[in-house]
């Protein structure tokens, strides 16, 4: 009998793993491919699939204390073709092929907003969309950063750098400027990562 509040165990079912067949490339674009894929499921159920072919992207949390010592997040605002709308984001970017994802979000983070930091964290990687899109996302934790360079944009990159109380970026993320939904998974890495080091989250008394 179907239950739906069955024990979800440690691992996943093995038996709705589909075995993948012929590939086609049906479009090759300049940030993603398109292919079909022919699928045939363990109970004999043949089917072709869209899987886009995206890069491994990356997003980089920059962090410090302002002479308050409130705890900050650096971010940047731009404007984004896909929602026609400007958005405030922490820098994030496309890993080149061959490149360590870790140091493609260091060269994001200083391409973008001149800065560089003391301390990098790898908070976890995860797919940003399974039902169809075959990359990985890759997010950081930067903490202490200082401005030490200059911008270095791409030809059709135009933002601002903006730094933002951790604690507003937590309150309103997910709605206006901070609709980006990458950017929410990022805070959540960073949020699981400060339960275990709350004074990420804390401000600190000036003396």
């Amino acid at each position: 009998m179907f239950n739906p509040f069955k024990d979800g165990g440690k691992e996943a079912a093995t038996h709705l793993v589909w075995k993948s067949g012929e590939r086609k490339k049906l479009f090759e674009g300049p940030i993603f491919d398109v292919s079909s894929v022919e699928r045939t499921s363990t109970d004999g159920r043949v089917s072709s699939f869209i899987e886009v072919e995206a890069p491994t992207w990356v997003t980089v949390i920059p962090w410090f204390r302002n002479e308050e010592g409130v705890p900050m997040f650096v971010m940047v605002e731009q404007y984004r073709h896909g929602s026609n709308t400007v958005t405030r984001e922490f820098p994030a970017g496309v890993v080149e092929y061959g490149e360590d994802p870790g140091q493609a979000g260091l060269r994001e983070m200083g391409e973008e907003c001149g800065i560089s930091g003391k301390r990098v964290t790898k908070l976890g990687d995860v797919s940003p969309n399974s039902a169809f899109m075959n990359n990985r996302a890759h997010f950081y934790l930067v903490e202490d950063v200082e401005h030490t360079r200059q911008q270095e944009l791409d030809e059709n990159e135009q933002l601002e750098v903006v730094s933002v109380p951790v604690s507003t970026v937590v309150q309103k993320m997910g709605t206006g400027i901070y609709d980006n939904g990458i950017m929410m998974i990022a805070l959540g890495f960073f949020m699981r990562h400060a339960a275990q080091h709350p004074e990420l989250l804390q401000q600190r008394e000036r003396n």
